[in-house]
């Protein structure tokens, strides 16, 4: 099973690739298939409630 997404319309910061980028949550980054930069990614596990 594959949790990954493609973000569409999004360019990567590195190369500069339109829609190369996948969203994956099982291991919580951001992956560049054109150049194979990656970010992880941090949740909001409140939702924006705290002051």
């Amino acid at each position: 099973m594959n949790l990954a997404h493609v973000l569409d319309g999004l360019r990567c910061a590195s190369c500069g690739t339109l829609n190369a980028l996948w969203l994956d949550l099982t291991r919580a980054l951001v992956e560049c298939r054109e150049c194979g930069q990656t970010a992880l990614i941090l949740t909001d596990t409140d939702e924006g409630r705290s002051p």
